[in-house]
């Protein structure tokens, strides 16, 4: 069968970064990027794995320097996927370009009826976006020809996730839509799988752990549903509507909303952990997770680091724009991000500490997307930037 999609054998795994880090050092980076979870070599959809934890086990060396520039028509939104030696990114226009990692040419382009703000899932051969035409994509790779289209009633903004029952051949896609729907599909033929109705808009990314899915939306409610069979888990009150993606880890689910609160939900006990005020800013970004920290970007135009598991202030990194960019960890030392003023960001895990930051000139509001020696952003002026590390030049 090939990488197309997951064997019998490797549906045994259980999802998450471990994972990646088991194939990556065993030598089998081709199944580890087939996985769709962050490797040292591949970054396959938004946030990096599904539980959208946004690390990377990738490093980078002194200093980032510009290796190419793409250009397109319109704004980028969209975070990027890297995967095999491809990058692959949305645009307002309503394009999902691939373009080559090493020189930033387009390899392809394919045109859909709306904005892509939706950031892209690479999964074997396949690439699978959403479109604010209210479709999720299925395309190939290799040329970018469709290989299904699924229709909802409204548009989809956020990313999709994946998901794969043990005694599955083929992952479900799984992605939110404004027709106030979350969306199960299945990968092989984009026939739906179930669907669950909402009370308004989905804006993000559902997360996925442990056979569980949990995100929000304009409802100002928590869902949490059972991946098996769509049905309803637990409904938390979140206090107001949320615009990002929620993470997880283990038990604990990690988010920000509309009303400038940071909050962690316990699902076992089924109560808030704590929650977490600077200022009366929102929270659009979506929370980063590693170890005892979890870091998230606000609109107070700084980015938080606090104990994960009390809620308390490690430290905060100030910039001159808004933080919608969510935060990238690197290998358990560094954390990149965009702001609005224009300059990507690179700090010091330990204390915020500045490593570099350089001027693009233009906000950005996307996320970094990350491999060994190498970070892609996109700009809402329409640029595409491919930055290398020091080693390679």
């Amino acid at each position: 069968m090939g990488l197309n999609y997951f064997t019998p054998f490797l549906s045994r795994f259980r999802l998450g970064l471990t994972l990646a880090v088991v194939l990556a050092a065993s030598g089998n980076l081709a199944v580890a990027e087939a996985a769709g979870v962050a490797t040292e070599t591949s970054w396959p959809m938004y946030r990096g794995q599904p539980s959208l934890s946004g690390v990377s086990p990738a490093s980078l060396e002194g200093n980032l320097k510009e290796a190419w520039v793409f250009k397109a028509e319109w704004g980028i939104k969209s975070s990027a996927a890297i995967v095999g030696g491809q990058v692959f990114i949305g645009c307002d226009d309503g394009h999902l370009f691939a373009l080559d990692l090493e020189t930033g040419e387009k390899k392809w382009a394919f045109k859909t009826e709306g904005a892509v703000e939706s950031s892209p899932l690479v999964l074997g051969d396949g690439v699978f976006v959403g479109s604010a035409d209210g479709a999720l994509y299925h395309l190939s790779v290799q040329d970018g020809s469709v290989r299904w289209k699924y229709q909802t009633d409204d548009q989809i903004l956020g990313a999709p996730n994946w998901y794969q029952l043990t005694d599955q051949e083929h992952p479900w896609i799984i992605v939110g839509s404004y027709d106030f729907r979350l969306h199960c599909i299945r990968s092989n033929d984009g026939s739906k799988v179930w669907d669950y109705e909402t009370g308004n808009y989905i804006n993000g990314s559902p997360a996925i752990s442990q056979g569980k899915t949990v995100f929000g939306g304009c409802d100002a409610l928590l869902h949490v549903i059972d991946l098996k069979d769509g049905s309803k888990t637990k409904e938390i009150d979140a206090g107001a509507y949320i615009a990002g993606s929620a993470a997880m880890q283990d038990a604990l689910v990690y988010v920000g909303h509309y009303e400038s609160e940071f909050l962690c939900f316990d699902l076992e006990k089924g109560s808030l952990s704590w929650k977490y005020r600077n200022r009366n800013f929102p929270y659009y970004s979506s929370p980063a997770i590693y170890e005892s920290s979890v870091l998230i970007g606000g609109r107070d135009r700084q980015l938080h680091c606090l104990d994960r598991f009390t809620g308390n202030k490690k430290w905060v990194f100030s910039t001159r724009g808004k933080v919608d960019s969510s935060a990238v960890i690197l290998g358990g030392r560094e954390v990149l991000f965009g702001s609005e003023d224009g300059r990507l960001y690179r700090l010091k895990l330990e204390d915020g500490e500045e490593i570099q930051s350089i001027d693009l000139g233009q906000p950005l509001t996307g996320s970094p997307a990350v491999v060994e020696g190498w970070v892609v952003i996109g700009d809402e002026d329409g640029h595409v930037y491919g930055f290398k590390d020091s080693r390679s030049f």
